[in-house]
């Protein structure tokens, strides 16, 4: 393992008014590591990652990610098309509903191409025998690489944008219910697929969901949300197994009695 964390969050707050979205959280990411986060709805994950990801403004705290290039910079303080270049390089996102983070319009082949083209990618030869691999990698015929994404069912929607994202080597994938709104073979397959990919590349990831059995499957470590704030935090399995939180108690307690 590297000696320098690949990203270290500090202090992360974030506030809507008199509501605390999160408060106070901070962690450490290592590469090759992937981080569950885990929490009721309002509990204050999404916002994290969102927070995290540079999405929404945080109001105090800092997260320092390692970059190729320069070290370790923090997000929060970078001009903005730095941080736009970031999310096209080493970051990704995968988002719950797969039509947020796919250009409907574009072929499959062009969604995958866009990230290449967006990195400086210009060899239209090359370009699209990255995109055909990349579907292939994903359980995507290729000979479907001209069809539109809407003609495609939803979990083959949300491969698509997963080969969209990982087309250009990220080293740090943030996922928010990726799983999320799918049937349950469906869901069995991706999750499959993805804890191929995640460790077939040596990806980082941020995993924000309600599904234990998700972060139970692609998480090494994970955190405990409730009302804003982190109430636990240790490896997956120990958490699981043997929850110390009440809150956390109740969470997997709900799920046994399911």
């Amino acid at each position: 393992m590297s000696e320098t964390p690949l990203l270290q969050v500090r202090g992360l707050t974030r506030r809507f008014g008199a509501r605390l979205g999160c408060g106070d959280v901070s962690f450490d990411l290592w590469p090759g590591e992937v981080l569950g986060v885990v929490g009721e709805s309002g509990s204050g994950k999404t916002t994290l990652l969102r927070c995290l990801s540079g999405g929404l403004a945080a109001d105090a705290g800092a997260v320092w990610f390692d970059t190729s290039a320069g070290g370790a910079r923090d997000v929060l303080a970078m001009p903005e098309p730095e941080r736009r270049m970031l999310a096209r390089t080493d970051w990704a996102f995968v988002h719950q509903n797969p039509r947020d983070g796919l250009r409907m319009g574009v072929s499959a082949g062009g969604n995958v191409g866009e990230r290449l083209m967006a990195v400086g990618g210009r060899h239209y030869g090359r370009i699209r025998a990255a995109a055909e691999d990349w579907l292939a990698r994903v359980e995507i015929d290729a000979a479907r690489i001209d069809e539109p994404p809407r003609a495609f069912s939803g979990g083959m929607q949300q491969r698509l944008q997963i080969a969209r994202n990982l087309v250009t080597g990220p080293r740090l994938v943030f996922m928010d219910e990726p799983t999320g709104g799918l049937d349950v073979s469906v869901q069995a397959r991706l999750l499959d697929l993805l804890r191929g990919l995640v460790r077939g590349m040596g990806l980082s990831a941020v995993v924000v969901t309600h599904d234990l059995a998700v972060v139970r499957l692609l998480a090494q470590r994970l955190l405990v949300m409730k009302d804003g704030h982190v109430v636990e935090a240790g490896l997956t399995d120990q958490v699981l197994d043997d929850p110390q939180h009440p809150y956390t108690q109740l969470l997997v307690g709900s799920v046994l009695q399911v």
